[in-house]
């Protein structure tokens, strides 16, 4: 198989050659200067293609064309994206994050002021330009083609504030729902135009919405399924019309809304944080394994960082042996993979990943 048929035949519950690899959310960058001086690589450049080389699936986008104080680098060093959030690099010592420093809705009080607020317009991206993007991706090997990201309550509380966010879906849920409407809106927009002018070059919409933490669900299950879940609903039924396929991000612990998920419409299941609470790979599968397809799995919280190259690949046998099982899986990490990360541990999960099934 090449890597698109692998991936496709993963997600449609079918046993590959062997396992589909992802990168995921990526390798950040003073674990990549590691694995340059480890590789003898001498440049970003060949990092970057010595990492892509790894992965069965690539994403891709439609270039931005709308205006210019959006999707911006500012004078004071911040960034500005689609949304009006406003991001400033914040280091940890190796590297740094992006930090939401400017919340452009976190000051309204009343549904009305959102008409007075520039939201993003579909009509800021080239759709045109995908089928050549797409084609290009494809030149040297086919592999499944990913676009997203379709964040709904992640956009909305980046806009409004996290805290904020919360208290409207209890004191003030039509502020909340006015929002996720119009963020909702905006995404079924944009994919809707990036599928039709793909025709069928694009095998998976990227969502997400990060619902847990590490201990439980970030919220009720009965208000997720009031306020966020019909919107994913809305999306997904596009998607799916599309023939297009469903990967569906959230971090923590949410083995409880798992069932809803499916219910929702998505059919990759992304990243599987095993070490946040009552979060069990053999549980997940046997449960849920007939209806879901998983995305991660291996520990960018205690196994890569922590652990020893053949605890690492002890790991990765282990999702593969549980995961993998007829089908149904794409071995990744279960985040990007941070900063302390000995560079011999990620070989160790390339090594492992790489292994014909037995």
């Amino acid at each position: 198989m090449n890597a698109k048929e692998r991936v496709l035949a993963a997600i449609s519950h079918r046993q590959p050659d062997c396992i589909p690899f992802s990168l995921g959310f990526g390798v950040n960058p003073p674990v990549r200067k590691q694995l340059a001086l480890l590789l003898g690589l001498q440049d970003e450049h060949a990092v970057e293609q010595y990492l892509n080389s790894k992965s069965d699936l690539v994403w891709v986008a439609p270039p931005y064309i709308g205006p210019s104080e959006r999707n911006i680098k500012n004078a004071d060093g911040s960034e500005t994206d689609i949304w009006g959030v406003s991001r400033r690099a914040v280091s940890y010592g190796e590297g740094s994050y992006d930090e939401i420093c400017h919340y452009p809705l976190a000051e309204i009080e009343d549904v009305s002021e959102l008409d007075d607020y520039l939201f993003p317009d579909p009509d800021w991206f080239d759709y045109a330009a995908l089928p050549e993007i797409i084609r290009q991706t494809q030149e040297e090997c086919p592999r499944a083609v990913v676009l997203g990201n379709a964040n709904i309550f992640e956009s909305s509380w980046y806009m409004r504030g996290l805290e904020n966010m919360m208290i409207d879906l209890l004191v003030d849920p039509e502020l909340a729902d006015a929002i996720l409407e119009r963020v909702t809106n905006f995404f079924y927009e944009f994919m809707k135009r990036c599928l039709e002018a793909a025709q069928g070059g694009i095998d998976i919409i990227f969502t997400a919405d990060d619902i847990g933490q590490q201990n439980g669900l970030l919220m009720s299950l009965d208000t997720w399924r009031e306020h966020i879940k019909p919107h994913h609903q809305r999306i997904n039924e596009l998607v799916h019309s599309y023939h297009a396929k469903v990967m569906y991000h959230t971090d923590g612990a949410v083995m409880e809304a798992v069932g809803e998920l499916i219910d929702m419409g998505i059919d990759v299941l992304e990243a599987l944080q095993f070490d946040a609470q009552g979060m069990d790979p053999c549980v997940l599968k046997k449960q849920y394994g007939d209806r879901l397809c998983f995305h991660g799995g291996i520990s960018v919280q205690s196994t890569l960082p922590f652990g020893t190259p053949e605890e690492v690949t002890k790991e990765v046998e282990q999702r593969i042996a549980v995961l993998g099982e007829n089908g149904g899986y794409i071995l990744a990490p279960s985040h990007a993979i941070q900063a302390g990360t000995p560079p011999e541990n990620v070989l160790a999960f390339f090594r492992a990943a790489s292994r014909p099934l037995k």
